[in-house]
């Protein structure tokens, strides 16, 4: 008898082929049959539903999360299950919580801290929602294995390799030939175990919980090719990197850098995030050109972008993006009173106005424009009345100029004032440049950082705002080109076995959406983490249901309890993508 058996949906089944009305039965996990509508009766199966004017599509896969912590706590990932997710990967950005040094237990403490400065976490939570308990990477994953509702696969994490070896030297210092020796090993066996490969940054925006660079950003190129020729000696691997100039341009140096290591390797390599912004044409093809040049040498570089804008919650009290912008962390990292005095002080706000937008500063250019802010939660009286309002209106009234207005305002809220910085590049030329950009065949949606960030970003959602988009909005690709962008093509770039699309035999990872209603609910503030700590939430409307490996796990944007994910290990889920 069937498991389950869903009627007369519109299949579309990831290929990027017509959907079609299909009859599609579930069986141990597997697509087993897809008929012609109405030929298999709901008596041969356990269980059925009928699917008339509803979409079918395979589960998405989010190439970029960093879910690491929060499987522990949240075994459903939310919220990108709740948004048709079934397979996460994470272990990205050269961060990752294994390997564990048995006999420094101050490396967990070390680890927390940097990921909870660099990938803004809440301490709390990483304190009080993960155990801790193992030492190898082989170890985490067991720990992840039989308790998680998605599939998740993960890169091993360059800072925790050279942490493991190095320990404090690690920051700072260079291995001797026999550490590195011992990073290759450590690497091997995490490979052996199921890790999909290495993930490392040398991005100017990641220091550790002390403000120092993190450990990979320490590495020479040297180092980085060595690394990058062990994960070619594995089946199913992939190399995940950062550099500075991800966040708006490649220098030569970087580009040479990408396009040996993939090569050196014989495996994708891929970075986040491409920004698409028609005011900075050259951008784009600067950093294509890193994939063209890759494909010439023999490797393959895949660059993510978003087909979304992701709002940001923004502060001036807290860590956020507007810390990265060069010569602002020695103002936003001193004590409250202090901070406020220095940012009341014309002559500290004419040089951090000029540090923003000055070519340095890259892509965090786009935050300069405080005029554009919208003003979020404020909390004094002073304050009343600013909810929802634009910056420059109130500094137009006041007869100060937008920065200085937005800083007496958040002033008088002792810096907790949520700041809503408007997105610079949400015109017609920009989103036809997207457009364009999509179709590059190094191109791949992605760069959600769900799972990071919680309080400050929710990218998870733009599985759903991007079909909403297609299917009601810009329509800039077709339905079937949408799910397909969002299913078999990541599924294809990590070489998953059997997975990203609808068809017989395949795991049955699906997702079930009324396609009149797909959207993304607005971002706001929930307080469920591990000791009341906050992140962003959004509900995701008219997905009907969520399957992984043919077990419900989301109905009606509610998870049903059930825990029916894989941990995904490289080699025996996943099989070598050629570079060629």
């Amino acid at each position: 008898m069937l498991d389950h058996l869903i009627r007369r949906a519109t299949v579309v089944d990831g290929t990027g082929a017509p959907s079609y009305t299909a009859d599609v039965a579930l069986k141990d996990g597997r697509i087993a049959q897809i008929a012609e509508p109405d030929t298999l009766a709901p008596q041969t199966a356990r269980t059925s539903e009928d699917a008339h004017g509803l979409v079918l599509a395979p589960g998405f896969v989010d190439p970029h999360t960093h879910y690491d912590a929060q499987l522990f706590w949240d075994p459903y990932a939310t919220p990108s299950m709740n948004h048709g997710v079934t397979t996460v990967a994470g272990g990205n950005c050269g961060f990752t919580l294994a390997p564990l040094h048995p006999d420094r237990p101050e490396d967990a403490d070390y680890t927390r801290r940097m990921m909870a400065r660099v990938e803004g976490m809440a301490l709390k939570a990483l304190e009080d929602g993960v155990d801790w308990g193992w030492s190898t990477f082989g170890e985490y994953l067991d720990a992840l294995d039989g308790r998680i509702a998605v599939n998740a696969g993960f890169m091993v994490g360059h800072c925790a390799l050279r942490r493991y070896v190095m320990g404090p030297d690690a920051v700072g210092g260079q291995p001797t030939p026999d550490q590195l020796d011992a990073m290759l090993r450590l690497l091997h066996e995490a490979m052996d175990a199921g890790a999909w490969g290495l993930s490392t940054t040398q991005s100017s925006t990641h220091s550790d919980g002390d403000g120092h660079p993190v450990a990979s950003r320490h590495a020479r190129p040297a180092e980085l090719l060595a690394l990058s020729k062990a994960v070619g000696q594995h089946e199913g691997t992939q190399i995940e990197a950062i550099v500075a100039g991800c966040l708006d341009q490649f220098s030569d140096e970087e580009i040479d850098l990408f396009v040996e290591m993939s090569a050196v390797a014989g495996r994708p390599l891929n970075w986040n995030v491409l920004t698409i912004d028609a005011a900075v044409p050259e951008r784009v093809p600067r950093q294509l050109a890193a994939s063209e040049r890759a494909r010439r040498a023999g490797g393959r570089i895949v660059a993510l972008t978003m087909p979304i804008l992701t709002p940001m919650n923004m502060s001036l009290g807290t860590f956020c993006a507007l810390n990265l912008i060069p010569g602002w962390g020695d103002v936003l990292n001193l004590p409250v009173p202090e901070r406020i005095e220095r940012l009341r002080d014309p002559g500290v706000r004419a040089e951090m106005l000029r540090r923003a937008d000055s070519k340095e500063a890259g892509v965090f250019r786009r935050l300069a424009d405080f005029g554009r802010y919208v003003i979020g939660d404020t909390y004094s009286e002073a304050n009343a009345g600013l909810t929802g309002r634009v910056v420059r209106d109130i500094a137009a009234e006041r007869g100060q100029d937008p920065f200085h207005c937005l800083v007496e305002i958040c002033a008088n809220d002792r810096l907790r004032t949520v700041l809503w910085p408007m997105p610079t590049d949400n015109d017609p030329a920009s989103w036809a440049l997207r457009q364009e950009t999509w179709q590059h065949e190094d191109v791949l949606l992605g760069g959600s950082d769900a799972g990071a960030h919680l309080d400050r970003m929710c990218g998870a959602p733009y599985t759903t705002r991007f079909l909403g988009d297609c299917l009601r909005g810009r329509k800039l690709v077709s339905l079937e080109q949408a799910v397909k962008m969002l299913s078999d093509d990541p599924a294809r770039l990590f070489g998953l076995r059997e997975r990203g699309r609808i068809e017989e035999g395949y795991h049955a990872d699906l997702v079930l959406f009324d396609p009149e209603r797909i959207e993304a609910g607005p971002a706001t503030l929930v307080h469920d983490l591990p000791g009341d700590s906050p992140r962003l939430d959004s509900k995701a409307i008219g997905v009907v249901s969520v399957r992984v490996n043919g077990v419900e796990t989301i109905r009606d944007d509610a998870v049903t309890g059930a825990v029916p994910g894989t941990v995904l290990r490289s080699g025996r889920d996943t099989r070598t993508v050629s570079v060629k």
